[in-house]
């Protein structure tokens, strides 16, 4: 079992910065690739960045160039560095985490609010 703790949302003016913070605990060793995926109301969860264990990243085109993810193998935390936020970027921001077999894990998420 693994588990993912976010921290670090919150409410930012368009244009402003946050970071999240996902502290994973438990059966590490068995993750492949951790990420962030957001749900804004309404709509479908999506999958935002994600980084592998060997540190390739991916983003969504909607967040390219303003969102940057990172992992700290020591602390065993993956961060999402959030700029020039928009107001469409406003959503429950959650940690995920790749098991063996096709297992995801899940943090509860954290609330990103995006408005002036």
């Amino acid at each position: 079992q693994v588990q993912l703790v976010e921290s670090g949302g919150g409410l930012v003016q368009p244009g402003g910065s946050l970071r999240l913070s996902c502290a994973a605990s438990g059966s590490i060793f068995s993750i492949s690739a951790m990420g962030w995926y957001r749900q804004a109301p309404g709509e479908q969860r999506e999958l935002v960045a994600g980084i592998t264990s060997g540190g390739s990243t991916y983003y969504a085109d909607s967040v390219k160039g303003r969102f940057t993810v990172s992992r700290d193998n020591v602390k065993n935390t993956v961060y999402l560095q959030l700029n020039s936020l928009k107001l469409e970027d406003t959503a429950v921001y959650y940690c995920h985490a790749a098991g063996p077999g096709s297992v995801d894990y899940w943090g509860r998420g954290t609330q990103v609010t995006v408005s002036s």
